[in-house]
């Protein structure tokens, strides 16, 4: 039987426990699809499963990592419609539940319902970067009682939205994808350079949550007050947040430090009629991430959701061999997004093999 190359882990810990080996080329039953990996993107939530922050022991499992990638269809299980042999596709949440299905590997075998098509103008650079971080932000910034559940241009018509951690991954994607449907972006960061960062991927105003008079500067950008806020620290930020925070506006949360413990004051938020969401993809349902995927795809087929330095958001590369090496990347806070190229044969990568900026098109 064909082999393939694998990075995998038997064990907790930092990422030294992710080895290279070989295992079967798996074979799709009944629902799936099994997809030749080009670039498997990292994540934050693939190094702190590795490292058991989500629970669960791996005892004698043997575990893939990597939620996200992109490549071909290479074989379609029984009673599976809409794909075909060839296809150029993107995959999100490939190990939820599925310990082998991780996309740090040349073979990935999952469910059609994690497989969606990546339009032909985009590259598999930019498959791998927009499953775990793109519907992330897609579904923090669809939850509003009195804002749109869905995506397209127009739906933020005279909305503000807010980013707090604007040069994140899921920080520049909430900015793209606000700013296509209409709203006025503000973004807060932490230092000049990242705020070069949060300007190339669209906001319109950039402001540093540093700086003393953070809450006034926000308010004067946004009088009224921000519609919605996409809150990467909500137990830091929470303060400040309410501080500008229109009435009856609503903060997606969808990250914390430390513990990610909060203090609410009570009457401050029944004043405001605050609405609080928070984001977690593993149970938010397929409906959601499907429709989410959606408008994903909508945005780049307008060319309005896009990777790399013009982008604000810088690509990292590394080979499937130096995976331990990408998870560092991410658990080290490197801004932009880690890509690791699975499929290096000439042709497969092209300008991802030469360079860390640009889309790395392919």
């Amino acid at each position: 039987m064909e082999a393939m190359k694998s990075i995998v882990y038997n064990e907790r810990g930092d990422a030294s426990v992710l080895h290279l080996v070989e295992r079967a080329v798996p074979e799709p039953t009944t629902g799936e699809l099994r997809i030749r990996i080009m670039v498997s993107g990292v994540n934050p939530t693939d190094w702190k499963t590795r490292h058991g922050l989500f629970g669960g022991d791996p005892g004698s499992t043997e575990f893939v990592p990597n939620q996200d990638g992109s490549g071909v269809v290479d074989a379609v299980g029984p009673g599976v419609n809409g794909f075909s042999v060839g296809d150029r596709v993107w995959i999100v949440l490939a190990a939820h539940d599925r310990p082998s299905s991780g996309t740090a590997q040349e073979f990935t075998v999952v469910p059609v319902e994690r497989v969606f098509p990546l339009p032909d103008r985009a590259s598999f650079d930019l498959g791998a970067s927009i499953g775990v971080p793109a519907i992330t932000a897609h579904r923090a910034l669809t939850v509003a009682e009195d804002g749109p559940t869905r995506l397209h241009p127009g739906a933020f018509d005279g909305t503000t939205v807010l980013v707090a951690g604007g040069a994140g991954a899921v920080g520049n994607a909430a900015i793209q994808l606000a700013r296509w449907a209409g709203a006025t972006v503000i973004a807060t960061v932490s230092s000049a350079a990242k705020a070069a960062y949060a300007t190339a991927a669209g906001a319109h105003h950039v402001v540093n949550y540093r700086d003393v008079d953070v809450a006034s500067q926000l308010r004067r950008l946004a009088p009224a007050g921000v519609d919605l806020i996409v809150e990467v620290a909500i137990d830091a930020n929470l303060g400040l947040d309410l501080d500008v925070l229109r009435p009856k506006g609503t903060i997606s949360s969808y990250a914390a430090n430390a513990d990610g413990a909060v203090t609410l004051n009570i009457r401050q938020n029944m004043g405001l009629n605050t609405r609080y969401q928070f984001v977690l993809l593993y149970t938010v349902g397929w409906d959601v991430i499907a429709a989410a995927a959606t408008d994903i795809n909508a945005a780049i087929e307008d060319s309005a959701l896009v990777v790399g330095d013009s982008a604000g958001l810088p690509l990292h590369y590394f080979t499937l061999e130096q995976a331990a090496d990408a998870h560092r990347a991410v658990e080290s806070g490197v801004v932009g997004k880690v890509l690791i190229r699975v499929d290096a044969r000439p042709g497969q990568q092209q300008r991802a093999i030469a360079t860390n900026g640009g889309d790395g098109g392919n």
